[in-house]
């Protein structure tokens, strides 16, 4: 791009009078209709483009696209002195002065990077969610973006799919809470507010239900499961009131969902009540070629947009081709008005025509360094990680002796961030090598050494190249890495080996086919094991990983995931014991590849395993366990906690009453700690099949060594709801067992009985 060009143009354009119609004495529709009465065609169909900023060439064609009035908005903007020009374009040189909407993928932070998705979902603390939303809101809009392609709320059982780490793992329950959570942080209670920041929620529908795991793939499915397990979250985001619905890229059941009707009019408009925006995914009208549904661009934008689809990212289908299909009649205008009237919503609510300018101030803001929120980012990735193993105690480790830190991923920045991270400058990023160094600074000695690199297939070296994720390589032979980590380790009293998945194993279209970790790694482990010294594994990697062999080589094994800006610190206080953790798994993590999906509410079958009496003829592998390695909800803690006296509130729950159930919490270990208390329900029998149990509650607590409390949940009617054959919403009387446990799988459980109010008086 031309500097001098674009210093010209912001001169310019600083001499233009500013004027945009103002908004305060009109109603919405009185607003948008007068709006849209005058204008043409192609700038009807010019509301429906957002494009990537990369697509346009701002030293050509770019700024008369704009002024033209055939972009709606951008995305991929970077930040608010170059938003400024780009909308003083849109407002001073369009012929209607429609504002630019700038939209970015701000899905765990902007500028102070969080955790990824998966890793906040593992913190089961909705206020600390609640606050990295609220900040990244507040970072973004400071830098003028008003619309993020966040939250992914995509239920995922498949570890394999590679977007596993930007969503909130496989239980609709939690997904749903977190999904009101970060929506309601993100918007406000104003979407006008200067600080308030449109949700997308994506990807709508069963995008993490692909076949394979493998992305863009289909998703063959029963439309009860649908309603059961995977569109709750979609529906969570619609009422906590996101503005945008991003369409999927995959079919279901041979139908694009952007080419289908019966998803986005009949179930997200008309049954669920949406009024904003459905967006495509980038180049997904496009795809519907590919799909085989639509025979050329026109005839798939056509397609689109009389499913219901509205704007088009980065697809030039739509301003190429609807012009022509309105005219031919293809598409009746009506659709299209339609359509047009809602982006111009959206764009009402947010208060663009009263203030376009909002936040995108002309002026460079004061040094991201100084509005960075590390204090914060420390607090919350600490919430996140879970405690996998620690045999006799190894952590936390005390701040002396010799200590040992290896791993192809222990001096990374970049690998901590993960995917789709805001403006993911890693510079600003604390390595796990800074933060042990930081921690035990003139108390211990810290020896490192690379050990490995993250893999040394040649294969998959160079597919990451090409992907534009490569991986750092050492280039020095794999036994000088090896021997050079088995010396220094030799000198050390305990030995910490941070190993995992480099980021760009975690994005879009980055499915893995195996996901334990990669051969190298492996090899490094065995080596360290070998000598015989404590072996604490930190794993640093953004989805469920098989960790059969790691299990059995550590002393302890701690997950932290894609752990942010401040993660380096972060794991150094959990490490030392300057925190103590409390995360619980999101995702089920199987013992294999071969049990996947596996997840912990899956139904009984007609000859269900039962590991006390086992039995050839029942569902089950000959050559693996039954069992998951880790299961839902699982995490320890370097206290120990114990759940007893277990109470209903009645063994009868009637239709239109509650139950209360309550049960005691003991820190019975030396540290005071947080764990997470979560309730299940079975229903016995019912019409249809169902799960032999369900998260329907959780509470996190807090306890001092020794303290015990009292935690109390309450159950009603629609606690027992489910979607029947025939998809009626309702719960059926019968036996009920309530499950209580610090993780899906050791639980203790009382069952009471569910009746129609009347039943007791006829």
């Amino acid at each position: 791009m031309n500097p001098h060009w674009l210093l010209g143009l912001f001169i310019c354009l600083c001499l233009c009078p500013f004027g945009v119609g103002a908004q305060e004495n009109a109603s919405k529709g009185v607003f948008i209709d007068n709006l849209l009465g005058q204008m043409t065609l192609d700038e009807k169909v010019g509301q429906l483009n957002m494009l990537d900023l990369d697509a346009i060439d701002l030293d050509s064609n770019g700024p008369e696209l704009i002024a033209k009035g055939t972009v709606g908005g951008l995305g991929g903007v970077p930040f608010a002195p170059y938003g400024h020009v780009l909308q003083r374009i849109a407002v001073e040189r369009s012929r209607l002065k429609i504002p630019l909407l700038f939209a970015q993928d701000v899905d765990h932070g902007l500028h102070t990077i969080f955790p990824v998705s998966l890793a906040l979902a593992a913190s089961w603390d909705m206020r600390a969610i609640a606050l990295a939303s609220r900040i990244s809101a507040e970072e973004a809009s400071a830098e003028g973006i008003n619309l993020t392609f966040s939250p992914m709320v995509d239920i995922a059982r498949d570890p394999r799919w590679g977007r596993v780490s930007e969503g909130y793992g496989e239980d609709p329950f939690l997904v749903s809470r977190i999904t009101k959570t970060v929506v309601e942080a993100y918007q406000g209670k104003d979407l006008a507010a200067a600080d308030s920041l449109m949700a997308t929620v994506k990807h709508f529908a069963l995008y993490g239900a692909v076949e394979g795991g493998r992305d863009y793939n289909s998703v063959d499915m029963s439309t009860a499961n649908m309603y059961q397990y995977y569109f709750p979250p979609y529906r969570a985001a619609v009422e906590a009131g996101a503005g945008v619905v991003m369409i999927a890229l995959n079919s279901i059941g041979g139908v694009p969902a952007m080419a289908n009707p019966w998803l986005i009019r009949d179930v997200l408009r008309h049954e669920w009540g949406f009024a904003g925006v459905t967006l495509g995914d980038c180049g997904a009208i496009g795809n519907l070629v590919d799909h085989g549904v639509a025979i050329d661009p026109s005839h798939a934008a056509a397609l689109a947009l009389r499913s219901g689809v509205e704007m088009a990212l980065c697809d030039s289908a739509n301003v190429e081709t609807l012009p022509g299909s309105v005219r031919s009649g293809k598409v009746p205008v009506e659709v299209l008005d339609t359509a047009v009237r809602r982006v111009l919503g959206i764009k009402y609510d947010m208060g663009l025509f009263d203030d376009p300018y909002r936040k995108l101030n002309p002026a460079p803001l004061p040094p991201i360094e100084s509005r960075l929120q590390r204090d914060v980012a420390r607090t919350v990735a600490r919430k996140t990680f879970v405690l996998l193993k620690n045999h006799r105690q190894t952590l936390p480790l005390r701040k002396q002796g010799t200590i040992a830190l290896v791993g192809p991923l222990a001096k990374s920045r970049r690998d901590l961030l993960g995917s789709y991270c805001g403006d993911c400058e890693d510079t600003r990023v604390v390595s796990i090598h800074e933060g042990v160094a930081r921690a035990v600074a003139g108390k211990a000695t810290l020896l490192y050494a690379r050990g490995a690199n993250v893999s040394d297939d040649t294969a998959l070296i160079a597919r990451m190249k090409q992907y534009k994720s490569p991986l750092d390589i050492d280039p020095r032979s794999s036994n000088e890495r090896l021997n050079e980590a088995v010396a220094i380790a030799r000198r050390a009293d305990v030995i910490v080996a941070v190993v995992g998945e480099p980021w760009g194993f975690n994005d879009e279209a980055t499915s893995r086919a195996r996901i334990d970790l990669p051969a190298s790694q492996k090899q490094l482990l065995r080596r360290l094991r070998a000598l015989g010294k404590p072996l604490v594994i930190v794993l640093v990697n953004g989805r469920p990983l098989d960790l059969t062999l790691e299990q059995t080589q550590a002393s302890a094994l701690l997950e932290t995931w894609y752990s942010g800006t401040e993660g380096g610190n972060a794991v150094a206080d959990v490490l030392f014991g300057d925190y103590n953790p409390s995360g619980k798994l999101p995702m089920t993590f199987p013992r294999s590849v071969g049990q996947i999906p596996m997840y912990y509410n899956h139904l009984n079958t007609g000859r269900p395993y039962n590991n006390v009496a086992p039995y050839k003829y029942t569902t089950q592998y000959i050559d693996e366990d039954e069992t998951p390695l880790y299961p839902f909800g699982y995490g320890l803690s370097y206290t120990r906690f114990k759940l007893s006296k277990l109470l209903l509130s009645t063994p009868i729950l009637r239709r239109g009453d509650r139950l209360d159930v309550s049960v005691e919490l003991t820190n019975t270990g030396t540290r005071a700690g947080d764990t997470v208390v979560q309730l299940y329900l079975q229903d016995v029998v019912a019409s249809i099949s169902r799960p032999v149990k369900e998260l329907k509650g959780f509470q996190k607590v807090m306890l001092k060594a020794g303290e015990r409390t009292l935690v109390t949940f309450t159950l009603d009617e629609n606690d027992l709801k489910f979607y029947d054959a025939q998809l009626r919403y309702a719960a059926e009387p019968g036996e009920f067992k309530v499950q209580i446990g610090l993780d899906s799988n050791d639980v203790i459980e009382q069952g009471f009985e569910f009746r129609d109010a009347d039943l007791d008086r006829q």
